[in-house]
């Protein structure tokens, strides 16, 4: 049966669609506009808005929906009423795509949300997928009222949902900050971060994620879960630079400063979001995701950073 995937342009959901593709499953797109890069069935996606009814042509006979579709990287953030924004596309989007697909009998409804539903920062113990809701920016709130509004919706129609939170996506073409930081060691830029040592982040390669999806696709045990992901190891901000830049062939130049300064100065520059994911922890427990799933992050980290640093090199 036909797959829908939203957001089938983007650096997730063009992964998803090609791999899908390769193994014979059938894909519809949606998209903002054609895209003959893509080489399956499109369907228009629209206006952030509409009705529910706009949605039901793009959701008749799948079978699931993969609703990658979201507002998100938005540096400036220039919309004068930030969350009204985000809300728009991520929750009442999500909402009206999920209705669609309910009254037109789809039978799995995934929702790629975010780990930042569940907070931006570790302390004690890493976060577990049935720990509370604690958004923290506005995107992260419209993305939990959206899993939210998913499972209301999904156990009144009869409609399986799967929700996975994955932490910072790393692959070819990567966005924001992880493209960030390859511009810098492909730069030779010197990074003030050798002394971050002691934080450990969950990352998730793409195609580690692209994996856990497919999986969540058909697996009897995915129904009416949420699921956090990663690669499996975590690592220092110091120690991911370094083999980021062994990836690249760009060894990373990295200088000894204090991180107590780091955190004082980025707080004066008003940069105080930007401290905490370069010298803060955010870690994710996956053993649910193992044990109920049966499932194992296919890349390694290593593997993981070098096909990005290819793809960026390309």
């Amino acid at each position: 049966m036909t797959t829908l995937i939203t957001g089938s342009t983007g650096f997730v959901g063009r992964r998803l669609v090609n791999t899908l593709q390769s193994l014979g499953r059938p894909v519809r797109a949606a998209v903002r506009a054609p895209d003959a890069s893509l080489q399956v069935p499109q369907v228009v996606v629209p206006s952030p808005g509409t009705t529910i009814d706009a949605w039901r042509p793009l959701v008749k006979g799948c079978d699931t929906v993969v609703h990658l579709l979201a507002r998100a990287h938005v540096m400036q953030d220039e919309a004068p009423d930030p969350l009204a924004a985000f809300r728009l596309v991520n929750t009442e989007m999500t909402k009206a795509c999920a209705a669609a697909a309910a009254a037109e009998g789809v039978r799995r409804f995934v929702f790629v949300s975010s780990i930042g539903v569940q907070g931006n920062a570790t302390t004690t113990r890493p976060i577990e997928a049935q720990d509370p809701l604690v958004p923290h920016s506005p995107y992260a709130q419209s993305k939990a009222e959206a899993e939210l509004a998913l499972r209301q919706l999904a156990q009144a129609e009869s409609m399986e949902w799967t929700v996975v939170r994955p932490p910072l996506v790393y692959g070819p073409q990567a966005p924001g900050n992880m493209r960030s930081l390859m511009r810098a060691l492909h730069r030779h830029l010197p990074l003030p971060l050798a002394c971050v040592t002691d934080n450990r982040r969950s990352l998730v390669a793409l195609d580690n994620l692209v994996d856990l999806l497919i999986t969540c696709l058909d697996h009897p045990a995915a129904a009416n879960q949420a699921f956090l992901v990663s690669d499996g190891e975590d690592l220092s901000t110091a120690a991911l630079l370094r083999r980021l830049g062994h990836a690249m062939g760009h060894p990373a130049r990295l200088l000894p400063v204090p991180n107590g300064l780091l955190w004082a100065g980025a707080r004066l520059l008003g940069k105080g979001d930007m401290a905490q994911r370069l010298l803060g922890s955010l870690q994710v427990d996956i053993d649910h995701t193992r044990r109920t799933l049966g499932w194992t992050p296919p890349v390694s980290v290593d593997e993981g950073l070098r096909r990005a640093a290819e793809g960026f090199q390309a």
